[in-house]
């Protein structure tokens, strides 16, 4: 057994920041994962971090994020699968 980070990033059109933040905070996916955090950076940027136990690693079929309607973003999501290697620290 694996642990999986989803990443999901997207930017939000013009003054419409908070809109995605709160867009992306309810979306519900099929499974709970171990963890999900949500962030913001500058130039309305969203990102969702969601952690899941895999025996697939990478591979393994994970509930993600949709895209959110063409007007609330400036381009696709980016999105990233990585699989732990190592832990330190609390």
């Amino acid at each position: 057994m694996s642990t999986v980070a989803l990443m999901w990033e997207a930017r939000a059109a013009a003054g419409r920041g908070n809109e995605l933040l709160e867009w992306a905070r309810s979306q519900v996916l099929e499974r709970e994962p171990l963890r999900r955090e949500l962030l913001r950076a500058l130039q309305d940027r969203v990102l969702v971090v969601t952690w899941w136990e895999a025996a697939e690693g990478v591979a393994a079929q994970l509930p993600e994020l949709p895209e959110p309607a063409a007007d609330l973003i400036t381009r696709p999501v980016h999105r990233w699968r990585f699989e732990s290697v190592e832990t330190s620290g609390t």
